[in-house]
């Protein structure tokens, strides 16, 4: 591991950042016409919004074997492989007869994308030093944000140019094989951490998660707010658009400038988190989120919305990497990958309750209650989350002082 005076991003830029770049623009291509081209296969609209959610849904249950898989073949290994499945699934997507089998590609790429995030993050725990591991970690939440702009973009000019749905997710295949092969060239910086191939067996994931299961409940119950929180965003802001009659072209226009807006944040929220604790950037996330949703009913027209959705991009821009560095500062040595699965099982969880939620309420509730319920509940939530993450604070502070008074 790197000393903090030595140690620069732009040193495992690279390796770290290109390809979760790369790969991001292949997710982000498909992400707009994924509905689109289900319901070209004759889904109805409720069948199509569940192919959609299938992406999340390959994540969830994807997590605790992406943290066996990096476990047992490394890094690097996970990595590559992750970029070649991913490649099959969306050639698959490109080629599929029906809906039912873009449903089976969508989850694969769901199970593919979290090996990928956590091969990332376990990268960056071995070359980072703590003093800068959340600008490390905002830096990776910053190029999955970088990616998801640019690939709409870049899909978009395709299907202008070719007219036709599949061939964006060719060009998402073609991604995921070229994030694999920049991983391939670029230099391997945790040869020595992940060892020969006859190193000891590692732990299983349920004994790694049995060990922290204290942690993992604490710590993760506050990352379960904060996704839950940041889920909202997607959620409720195109249905309070449509509410409003604002368009869909204009609606995208707006959350095009909120994702400028992200990207713009992600580092300095990382030097706040290294700076002055993570309590500092993660209560300040769900908080802004909450005020937002919460703020929507007494927005009537395109310039109140876009001012919600700009402060709520702020609070999401915040927490680029949050939910990343919390998972690095608790992650033990040993069976770190197995405990990372578990920790970003916590998160999918809060990512895709957030949406259930939303659903379940609009059942028996106007929009505009379901708003200030769910705002109100968010600013609750800051308070959990304040009361969690301090804690991870308080260890931090602990052990700088321990080590700056080592003889």
């Amino acid at each position: 591991m790197s000393s903090a005076a030595d140690f620069r991003l732009r040193d495992v830029a690279v390796p770290a950042f290109a390809p979760s770049i790369v790969n991001a623009v292949g997710l982000g291509a498909i992400t707009p016409v994924l509905a689109l081209l289900a319901r070209d296969l004759g889904a109805s609209v409720g069948q199509a919004a569940f192919v959609v959610a299938l992406l999340g849904l390959g994540s969830l249950v994807g997590s605790l074997p992406a943290g066996a898989l990096v476990a047992r073949i490394g890094e690097r290994r996970a990595l590559v492989l992750a970029g070649v499945v991913d490649a099959a699934a969306m050639a698959l997507a490109a080629l599929a007869p029906s809906v039912w089998v873009l449903g089976v590609a969508v989850v694969v790429s769901g199970m593919a994308w979290t090996v990928f995030l956590l091969a990332r993050q376990g990268f960056l725990i071995v070359v980072a030093p703590p003093p800068l591991r959340a600008r490390a970690m905002s830096t990776l939440g910053g190029s999955h944000r970088i990616g998801a702009f640019v690939g709409p973009v870049v899909g978009g000019g395709l299907l202008a140019l070719t007219q036709d749905l599949r061939s964006v997710f060719w060009l998402a295949a073609v991604m995921a094989l070229l994030a694999a092969l920049v991983v391939v060239l670029a230099p391997d910086l945790t040869a020595e951490h992940e060892g020969s191939p006859g190193r000891a067996r590692p732990e299983s994931v349920l004994r790694v998660l049995r060990q922290h299961l204290r942690t993992l409940l604490s710590v993760g119950s506050a990352v379960v707010v904060i996704a839950g929180a940041r889920s909202l965003r997607i959620t409720l802001l195109p249905l309070w658009a449509d509410h409003l009659g604002i368009s869909a072209s204009t609606t995208s226009l707006v959350f095009g400038a909120a994702a400028l807006l992200e990207i713009a944040l992600f580092y300095p929220a990382g030097w706040v988190m290294d700076r002055h604790g993570r309590t500092a950037v993660a209560v300040p996330v769900v908080a802004l989120l909450g005020l937002g949703v919460l703020s929507l009913p007494l927005t009537s027209g395109l310039v109140g919305f876009t001012a919600l959705a700009l402060l709520m991009a702020v609070g999401n821009g915040l927490g680029s990497g949050i939910v990343m560095t919390l998972g690095a500062d608790t992650a033990p040595e040993q069976g770190r990958a197995q405990y990372l699965g578990g920790f970003r099982l916590t998160g999918d969880i809060g990512g895709a309750g957030g949406p259930l939620v939303v659903s379940a309420l609009a059942l028996v509730l106007p929009l505009g209650v379901v708003c200030l319920t769910l705002g109100a509940a968010c600013l609750a939530g800051s308070g959990w989350v304040a009361h969690r993450v301090s804690r991870i604070d308080r260890g931090r502070r602990e052990l700088a002082r321990a080590q700056r008074d080592a003889p």
